[in-house]
C-alpha cells in the first residue's frame, strides 16, 4: 500500500486500494502530512490507549484527529495544527487537566470538552464554571462523544486561530496580535523593537537564531549598526524578563551566532 506520508489523503484517485467507506472517515493527522479540510479534534490524555480509542471513535465520525499525551505536547500541537475542538482529560501527571485548560485558553478559543473518570458533581460544576464547554465521564458511550462534539461545534461555528505563544516553563506569555507580554503573571511594557526581537526568538524557541535572521526580520537589513542594536535590545529584554539579568537563564547568547529563548515553544 502507498505510504501515507507521501500522498495527499484527499486525492482519492491515488488511493485505489482503499474502500469508499474508508475514504469517508477522518484522517489521523499524527500519521500524515498536509493541510486538513475536516474539523480537527485534539485529544489530550496521558493514557495512550484512551487517545487511540477516541481517535478511532472520532475518525469514524468524520473528524480529523490529533493526539497529545500531556500539556506540553498539547500546547505545541495546538499551535501548529489549530484544532477546532479539544477533548481534555483531568488526571494527568506533572501538569493536570485544570492547569492545562488554563494554558490552552491563553492560546486558543477552541471549545474544550472534559473527558474524565472524575465523575463527582463538584468536578463537573468546577469545569463548567471555569469555562469548559461540556463534560463527559468515563467510561463513555462512543455515540455520546460524537453527539456532544457535534453539539459544541454547532454552537461555536467559528474558526479558531492561535495568536499567542505560551511558555509554561518560563511562565511567559506572548500575544502576537496585541503585542502584549506577561512574565510570571505580570504584564511587561515593551517598545515595538523590543517586542519584535522577542517575537523572532519566540517563533524559533528553543533553537538558536542568528544575528542575521534577527536583523533582517526586525530592520530589513543586516549591518554592524543593527547588530549593535540587537545586543542593546537583548540587554533591555533581560532586564525586563530575567529574574537575575546579570546571570540570564531565559535569553541566552552564542557570541559567534546569535541568541535563543531557552524554553520550550508551545
Amino acid at each position: 500500500m502507498t505510504e501515507l506520508n507521501s500522498i495527499d489523503p484527499y486525492k482519492t484517485e491515488i488511493l485505489p486500494d482503499l474502500t469508499q467507506d474508508a475514504l469517508n472517515q477522518g484522517i489521523d493527522l499524527d500519521l500524515i502530512y498536509g493541510m486538513p479540510t475536516r474539523q480537527r479534534v485534539l485529544i489530550v490524555d496521558d493514557d495512550p490507549d484512551t487517545v487511540e480509542l477516541l481517535k478511532e471513535v472520532l475518525r469514524m465520525g468524520g473528524f480529523d484527529v490529533i493526539g497529545a499525551l500531556g500539556c506540553g505536547e498539547a500546547l505545541k500541537k495546538c499551535t501548529t495544527l489549530a484544532p477546532n475542538l479539544i477533548l481534555l482529560d483531568l488526571m494527568m501527571p506533572d501538569i493536570d487537566g485544570w492547569q492545562t485548560f488554563r494554558y490552552l485558553r491563553e492560546m486558543t478559543e477552541a471549545p474544550v470538552i472534559i473527558v474524565s473518570a472524575k465523575d463527582r458533581k463538584e468536578d463537573v460544576v468546577k469545569g463548567l464554571q471555569i469555562g469548559v464547554d461540556d463534560y463527559v465521564t468515563k467510561p463513555f458511550f462512543n455515540a455520546e462523544v460524537i453527539a456532544r462534539v457535534n453539539t459544541v461545534l454547532r454552537r461555536v461555528k467559528t474558526a479558531t486561530t492561535t495568536n499567542q505563544y505560551v511558555f509554561p516553563d518560563a511562565e511567559l506569555v506572548i500575544n502576537l496580535e496585541n503585542q502584549e507580554v506577561a512574565i510570571r503573571n505580570k504584564p511587561v511594557h515593551m517598545t515595538v523593537r523590543e517586542f519584535s526581537v522577542l517575537a523572532v526568538l519566540a517563533k524559533q524557541a528553543p533553537r538558536n537564531v542568528s544575528y542575521e535572521t534577527i536583523a533582517n526580520e526586525v530592520w530589513g537589513e543586516d549591518s554592524e549598526n543593527t547588530r549593535k542594536r540587537i545586543k542593546y535590545l537583548i540587554y533591555l529584554l533581560r532586564r525586563k524578563l530575567e529574574k537575575d539579568p546579570s546571570h540570564p537563564t531565559l535569553i541566552l547568547n552564542n557570541e559567534a551566532f546569535g541568541y535563543k529563548l531557552n524554553t520550550k515553544h508551545y
